[in-house]
């Protein structure tokens, strides 16, 4: 399984989120932040080698 994770606009808390590879290079989606309940807006790169990189911000 993959992981990445983002760090929370509102809480600062720093999130590990699952990614499917198979939804492709270029992901976004919309997840509450599991400490504050904030939502956040969720973008996920997958780089050539299969690395991902997240970061979100408020929605």
């Amino acid at each position: 399984m993959h992981e990445a994770s983002y760090t929370c606009g509102e809480c600062g808390e720093e999130i590990v989120v699952p990614i499917d590879l198979s939804a492709g290079a270029s992901q976004q989606y919309v997840e509450d932040c599991p400490v504050c309940c904030r939502a956040n807006v969720i973008r996920v790169e997958i780089d050539p080698d299969g690395e991902a990189h997240a970061w979100g911000e408020l929605e």
